[in-house]
C-alpha cells in the first residue's frame, strides 16, 4: 500500500518521468494537449503509463486528484471553456 500523500512529483515518479521541478515544467511545456485529446489517449504515454492513469482515475482513489491536476495542466494552453476530457 502507498503510504505517502499523492503529489504531482510522486505521480511523475510513478510514471517513470523526471519528477524534479524543472523536469515537470519541461514536460508540461512540451506535452500540451488540445481539448479534443483526452489525457489517457495522448500519444506520448507508454501502455503502462496509460494503464496507471486510467486505473487510478476510474478507481477515484487518492491519485485521482493528481490525475485531474495533470489533465488540467496538460490542457491549459487550449482551455477556452468547459472542462478538459479525460
Amino acid at each position: 500500500m502507498f503510504d505517502q500523500q499523492p503529489t504531482l512529483e510522486l505521480f511523475f515518479e510513478q510514471l517513470g518521468l523526471d519528477a524534479s521541478e524543472q523536469g515537470i515544467e519541461k514536460f508540461l511545456e512540451t506535452h500540451q494537449l488540445t481539448m479534443d485529446i483526452p489525457l489517457h489517449e495522448a500519444a506520448f504515454w507508454s501502455k503502462s503509463q496509460r494503464d496507471f492513469i486510467i486505473s487510478h482515475w476510474k478507481k477515484d482513489d487518492e491519485w485521482a486528484m493528481v490525475v485531474d491536476i495533470l489533465n488540467e495542466l496538460l490542457h491549459k494552453e487550449h482551455k477556452l471553456s468547459g472542462s478538459c476530457k479525460i
